[in-house]
């Protein structure tokens, strides 16, 4: 049997492996195999309906968030718990957003922020409880490629990030903690009679 020859020093040479050496590493690999076995099958136990829960409060978060900033005279923030009821107005900012810095082709200004602020509330709203799901996210994900697109597109490590979620729930649905799910099996319910 030939021995490695050290590159650094020719004539030393590389011991050979020993079979207790031998044994020893393949005794390792069979244990990190188990471990990354024994892994998979509990990350496969993940409960999907909690996932697409949280998939929908942080994409709803995330939309209406944005869209507070747009509007003067409502504030709700379910984390901070920050509550300001009135009739909601475009803030003066907004406008001058979309014209200074969003600058969106083919629509005045004006017309695009209202369509954005009244999106990025009513939308979130139904993702959260669930309710036209598919259809909500459908509408996020086009917000979502708009801004990617037109707005800011360097930031598409964030907006990849929205658009897996919400596409995640476009295919997947809205689990069973949704409107959604609750009105399927009572239009299944009727259905049936």
């Amino acid at each position: 049997m030939t021995r490695p020859v050290n590159a650094t020093n020719p004539s030393a040479s590389a011991p050979l492996a020993t079979p207790a050496a031998s044994s020893t590493a393949s005794h390792a690999v069979c244990l990190a195999s188990r471990l990354v076995r024994r892994l998979n099958g509990l990350m496969s136990q993940l409960p999907a309906d909690g996932i697409a829960l949280l998939a929908r409060f942080a994409l709803a978060a995330t939309f209406w968030l944005s869209g507070q900033t747009k509007v003067s005279g409502l504030v709700i923030n379910l984390v901070s718990g920050e509550w300001v009821l009135g009739w909601p107005r475009l803030s003066d900012s907004a406008v001058a957003l979309f014209a200074d810095e969003y600058r969106l082709p083919l629509l005045p200004p004006a017309v695009a922020a209202v369509l954005a602020a009244t999106a990025e509330h009513v939308l979130p709203v139904l993702l959260l409880l669930g309710l036209g799901t598919r259809l909500a996210a459908l509408g996020l994900l086009g917000m979502t490629a708009v801004i990617q697109l037109l707005v800011y597109p360097g930031a598409y490590a964030t907006h990849g990030t929205w658009a897996a979620g919400l596409l995640w729930l476009m295919a997947l649905g809205p689990g069973r903690l949704s409107l959604d799910h609750l009105l399927a099996r009572r239009w299944a319910g009727t259905a049936r009679h």
